[in-house]
């Protein structure tokens, strides 16, 4: 684990503050961390990103970017505004209470204090969670999740997580609730979990296309160049995106007979396939259920944001102060929201 950069800006106690808070989001991904200023009308004021770096072998790396946009976020604060709290989230095993990453395997992290480290370099307060948690959290109180009662949100990025929506609160289940791109399997390709077979080996957007140069030797340009090409006749291509819905639709079919649910809102990157995606998994889904009622498939609406969006709520929360109206994490929305941004690419 890295120290501290000198550089991350800290706190100034005693320092004159202005009247106007806003808070830091940062939603950290397996390629690339996302960060936003946002004000205490719900408006992104800045926004930042960076490269995540690191990987399995080099978890220093993204220790290090997740500083490095924290302090660009802050340097970039208006003059009239100060920073109240921050929110960070961050895939694998979260324990949100205690502030640690338990297991990152995408990023090599184990047993990483985050909160801690980012408090250190700041000196405020640090709202923490679960990347697919905290969008889960965005999508229910001001995106596709709004009313729709218990749901999932299933999050296809670099890996595969959920989302649970359970009795009017997100279910962490102590950090392991919605881990399921992970396990299931005994056989086939080696995750980054350690096990073989996962689904995220060949349904996430990363997997999607490790599998289609695995079979033929083509670099493409992620999952949505392998549908690409599917859509253009290619074989392989039609073969890898269909066994990628397949997999899903099992994960699906799986939460709904577990739990009953009568909704699954489906974001992250790969959501951005549109029908290409939401079509052929309704049908499979559909396909693997039977005394079941098939749920409704929502394409989340605050796209590659949510997390963000997510992380927003959270720093808010640990702020203390007024939440904004629209972002408050512990009532329904009723106010402005965040604006998307119509530009966003991938998750992660």
């Amino acid at each position: 684990m890295p120290p501290v950069a000198p550089d991350v800006p800290a706190a100034r106690p005693g320092a004159p503050r202005a009247s106007a808070p806003v808070v830091l989001a940062l939603d950290v991904g397996g390629t690339s961390v996302k960060g936003a200023v946002v004000d205490a009308a719900g408006d992104v004021v800045a926004r930042r990103s960076a490269p995540t770096g690191g990987g399995p072998t080099d978890p220093d790396g993204a220790t290090t970017a997740v500083l490095a946009v924290v302090r660009e976020l802050w340097a970039a604060v208006p003059g009239a505004q100060h920073v109240v709290a921050i929110g960070v989230v961050t895939p694998g095993v979260v324990d949100e209470d205690g502030g640690v990453v338990r297991s990152a395997e995408n990023l090599g992290w184990r047993e990483l204090p985050l909160r801690a480290l980012v408090e250190d370099a700041v000196g405020v307060p640090v709202g923490f969670g679960h990347d697919a948690r905290a969008a889960g959290l965005a999508e229910w109180r001001l995106g596709a999740g709004r009313g729709a009662g218990d749901h999932a949100f299933l999050s296809v990025g670099t890996g595969i997580a959920a989302a649970l929506v359970l009795g009017d609160r997100v279910y962490a289940g102590g950090g392991w609730a919605g881990e399921i791109g992970h396990g299931g399997a005994t056989t086939g390709d080696l995750c980054a979990c350690g096990g073989r077979g996962c689904v995220e080996t060949y349904a996430s957007a990363a997997g999607i296309a490790r599998q289609y140069t695995a079979r033929t030797g083509v670099e493409v340009d992620g999952a949505r160049g392998v549908l690409v090409r599917a859509q253009a006749g290619d074989a392989v291509a039609g073969q890898v995106w269909q066994r990628a819905v397949d997999g899903l639709a099992d994960l699906v079919a799986g939460l709904v007979r577990t739990l009953g649910l009568r909704t699954v809102v489906v974001g992250g990157g790969l959501v951005l396939a549109g029908d290409a995606l939401l079509g052929p998994l309704d049908a499979a889904v559909r396909a693997r259920l039977t005394v079941h009622p098939a749920p409704e498939l929502r394409a989340a609406r605050l796209g590659a944001e949510a997390g963000t969006f997510g992380a927003a709520l959270l720093a808010w929360n640990a702020s203390g102060q007024t939440v904004p109206p629209g972002l408050d994490v512990r009532g329904r929305p009723s106010g402005r929201r965040i604006a998307p941004d119509a530009g966003a690419g991938s998750r992660h």
